[in-house]
């Protein structure tokens, strides 16, 4: 490696490596499907749908007619590229918690799909996030009951499938309920995966993709972690009344998924251009699960014994890893202010906590999005000097964990990493930096 290149610079160079990996306009256009007899109608939801629009609009045949409507995050429409016609409309939505803006956009998206015939293609740009754009709540939730369910399931610790199996089974539109909408259209979902294990299915609640999950596993979910739902809707999940299309609906026959971007793609590919720079690299894992903080001590651990045994004495040594780990919100005495942030500046601050400032390790932790949670960072670096940087400053590291206050702590000693919306989505990025 380079002397002239700096800890903190190599791991964001990376960061945006493995970022461009997964752009739609680096990727989607080898996914595309056939110019269809009938009509070619996109609808989406997610992150990355504005940048998808734009792929596809760029990728299609400029003399076969195409239509849509796609929803993306609030300030997450990237700007068009210079001549490049509009041919599907991009609105704006909620995220994480659903606004009317999000019902609105799911109530459009569903209309649009109706009277379909089989010479006709629904092209479905599905990435993370289309769970909150898309929202048509089942008989008996309004947007409110939605919001609250939301925020408590997000708080919960919950993982990524047990959220989107609650979350299919209150909805008109997810589990594969909009795809049987299409129904006798073929439909093509191109999907940038943010899940672990890249399972179609729970990317954005897997609006066009049958659900093997249950009512009964609703019910379940609810249970465990004592979110209420009204009584009638409860019933109705009991009944099995709000059931989903399963893999053996036969008005999927006609569909296929194309995962057109993955974690893995990405971490290979920071990976690769780190082993160029001289640096040994390994990938530890692109679908690591678990309590955000004490993911981070386990890093912790690995890059110690990676630093104690000195694998590699001649050579500085990456540690890379993707997922979608969880934060359980601390309960907070009442008239108490809430901590901010995300699950990369909860890993961070728990890989912070376990280091106790080992002097030869960085770290950086971010969200591929761009946004950690609900703040305006992707996430957050671990230096060897983050902890004396807070003292210095008044900021005990154990009092910003006991709030899950990442943002607060990290904004303090100045370690917080800010890119704004990348337009893509393939989970968290975490990244060791031995040397």
């Amino acid at each position: 490696m380079s002397a002239a290149l700096e800890p903190r610079s190599v791991l964001e160079h990376l960061y945006w490596v493995a970022v461009r990996r997964a752009l739609p306009s680096e990727t989607l256009a080898a996914y595309l499907p056939s110019v269809p007899k009938g009509r070619t109608l996109v609808i989406g939801a997610g992150k990355a749908a504005g940048a998808m629009a734009y792929a596809f609009e760029a990728a299609w045949p400029a003399d076969a007619p195409v239509s849509g409507l796609v929803v993306t995050r609030y300030e997450h429409i990237p700007s068009r590229p210079s001549g490049l016609p509009a041919r599907i409309e991009i609105i704006e939505a909620a995220h994480p918690v659903p606004d009317a803006a999000s019902l609105h956009a799911a109530q459009r998206i569903r209309g649009l799909v109706e009277g379909l015939t089989q010479d006709d293609l629904v092209v479905c740009l599905i990435s993370g996030g289309g769970s909150a754009l898309l929202t048509l709540p089942v008989a008996g939730l309004d947007l409110r009951d939605k919001q609250r369910i939301n925020k408590k399931l997000l708080e919960s610790g919950a993982d990524i499938r047990e959220m989107n199996c609650v979350r299919k089974h209150l909805s008109r539109i997810k589990g594969g309920q909009l795809a049987a909408a299409c129904w006798p259209a073929q439909v093509v979902t191109l999907a940038i995966s943010d899940v672990p294990g890249d399972d179609v299915s729970v990317i954005a609640s897997g609006p066009t993709v049958e659900d093997a999950t249950t009512c009964s596993d609703a019910l379940s979910i609810l249970a465990k972690y004592a979110i209420a739902v009204p009584e009638a809707v409860k019933a109705a999940l009991a009944e099995g009344a709000l059931e989903t299309p399963k893999p053996d609906d036969q008005r999927f026959v006609r569909n296929s998924v194309r995962v057109i971007a993955t974690p893995n793609d990405s971490l290979k590919a920071a990976a690769a251009e780190a082993q160029a720079m001289g640096i040994e690299t390994r990938i530890l894992s692109d679908d690591i699960e678990g309590e955000s903080r004490d993911v981070g001590k386990v890093h912790a651990a690995l890059a110690r014994y990676a630093l104690r045994d000195n694998l590699h004495p001649n050579r500085p040594l990456l540690l890379l890893s993707g997922g979608e780990t969880t934060v359980t919100v601390m309960q907070r005495p009442a008239g108490s202010s809430r901590g901010r942030g995300g699950r990369a500046g909860e890993f961070c601050m728990g890989l912070a906590h376990a280091l106790q400032g080992e002097p030869h390790i960085w770290a950086l932790a971010a969200d591929t999005d761009g946004i950690d949670g609900v703040e305006d960072n992707a996430g957050a670096f671990v230096t060897p000097d983050t902890l004396i940087r807070g003292l210095m400053a008044g900021a005990n590291l154990r009092d910003y964990l006991e709030r899950n206050d990442a943002y607060g702590y990290f904004s303090t000693v100045g370690d917080l990493f800010t890119t704004g919306p990348t337009h893509t989505n393939v989970n968290d990025f975490r990244a060791m930096l031995i040397l």
